[in-house]
């Protein structure tokens, strides 16, 4: 009995040599992957501008395509619900122009995978050539790679029948508009909010500290960076700051050169 046990406790032993990358295979694929997607990125960014346009402008359509054609999958059986008027139909060209847009819309993987490579390909390649012009991506190279990809989405779906030429922009109007709002939206989010200035040096001897977590109570207190040479046990304790952090703060402040003389100054 004894021995199975040992035996058993040796098949659950798990061998401490294998190397890294066998016991985290998803995390080697992970840091090929990125370490390829660099390498591509280098490599495009030394290209000329008709090379890193076309490469784009493929890459992204061959994606778009691939989105497409898995969501023309759900759609199918969606667009076979739409009749299809017969040749000699009397239909007004607005009822047609409806029409045609859901049937767009609605159609099956290979219009879908046809419309989306033509946006999200036509969007990209725009952006590139901008980009490179401009030496930036703003809101204006948003818009403008946006209402390209709209007019063409509209030319190629087949949308506003006989009047293609003025849906075209209007659709291109659209997209511009929507493109422009997100944009604005994404930048607004995606940066930091702006660092208050009164507090920079609060901030950089609680950080020090590792007493981050009462920047909050500075603030609230009005403590500054012009009143750390002023700072009391009083003071820090109307803030609610705690007798041990009180302690580490009035240390440092003691400590350093700095806030020392401009300690001895405001006694003067």
């Amino acid at each position: 009995m004894e021995k199975g046990k040992k035996h058993q406790g040796a098949m659950m032993v798990i061998p401490k040599g294998l190397p890294h990358q066998l016991q985290n295979p998803i995390h080697e694929i992970q840091t090929r992957f990125k370490q390829l997607e660099s390498s591509f990125k280098l490599w495009l960014s030394q290209q000329s501008l008709p090379v890193e346009a076309a490469v784009v402008t493929a890459t992204s359509a061959a994606q778009g395509a691939a989105i497409g054609g898995f969501m023309g999958t759900l759609t199918s059986d969606v667009s076979s619900a739409f009749p299809t008027p017969p040749p000699n139909a009397a239909l007004n060209p607005q009822a047609m122009a409806s029409l045609k847009q859901a049937q767009a819309l609605s159609g099956g993987p290979f219009v879908q995978a046809r419309n989306f490579a033509v946006m999200t390909g036509v969007n990209a390649g725009i952006t590139c050539v901008l980009k490179r012009i401009r030496g930036k991506e703003d809101v204006q190279s948003s818009m403008a790679a946006a209402f390209g990809s709209g007019a063409m989405f509209s030319l190629v779906s087949g949308f506003g029948g006989p009047n293609q030429a003025a849906n075209a922009v209007t659709s291109g109007l659209f997209f511009a508009l929507v493109q422009g709002g997100l944009f604005q939206i994404g930048q607004k989010f995606s940066q930091p909010p702006a660092e208050d200035s009164r507090y920079i040096k609060a901030r950089n001897l609680l950080h020090n500290l590792g007493l981050e977590g009462y920047e909050k109570n500075f603030k609230k207190g009005l403590l500054t960076d012009n009143t750390l040479p002023l700072l009391t046990d009083s003071a820090l304790r109307d803030v609610r700051i705690p007798p041990g952090p009180r302690l580490l703060i009035l240390d440092h402040i003691e400590r350093d050169p700095e806030l020392k003389k401009g300690k001895r100054g405001a006694r003067n």
